[in-house]
């Protein structure tokens, strides 16, 4: 609403409803955040977000020293996106974590692994991405 966009969710005690019309942040659906992790229509069908080499993309268990990474210190993905394979898991919409983290091992940072887990726990591997919707013209 402070950058002049109108908000997406509406939360009325714990029940929270989106608007995917609306033009404010949200954060993606889990198509869309596959979709943008594999590269969108730039796809180069890599395994990681960006490459088949886990070490050039995602800060996970092995190479991560314990702990999160600066965003963009990776190689981007097709579309230049940046860290949708490791340092922390992303939350969905659809109450998915998607990604891999800093703490886990590389097969974890795929493009198509996926996690369930319940929004209300805290955890220094999980994070989020916002996104915007544009209406197509």
């Amino acid at each position: 609403e402070r950058n002049g966009l109108t908000k997406c969710y509406t939360i009325n005690g714990s029940d929270v409803t989106c608007n995917f019309t609306a033009n404010g942040y949200r954060l993606p659906t889990e198509a869309e955040w596959e979709f943008a992790a594999r590269g969108g229509n730039n796809s180069q069908h890599y395994k990681y977000a960006g490459s088949d080499n886990t070490d050039e993309v995602a800060w996970y268990g092995n190479n991560s020293g314990s702990k999160t990474h600066s965003v963009g210190s990776k190689k981007a993905n097709e579309l230049g996106l940046y860290d949708m394979s490791g340092n922390v898991w992303e939350w969905c919409w659809d109450r998915v974590l998607r990604g891999g983290s800093w703490y886990d091992s590389a097969r974890y940072c795929r493009s198509a692994d996926r996690l369930s887990n319940t929004p209300s726990g805290r955890y220094s591997d999980v994070g989020f991405r916002l996104v915007i919707s544009h209406q197509v013209r």
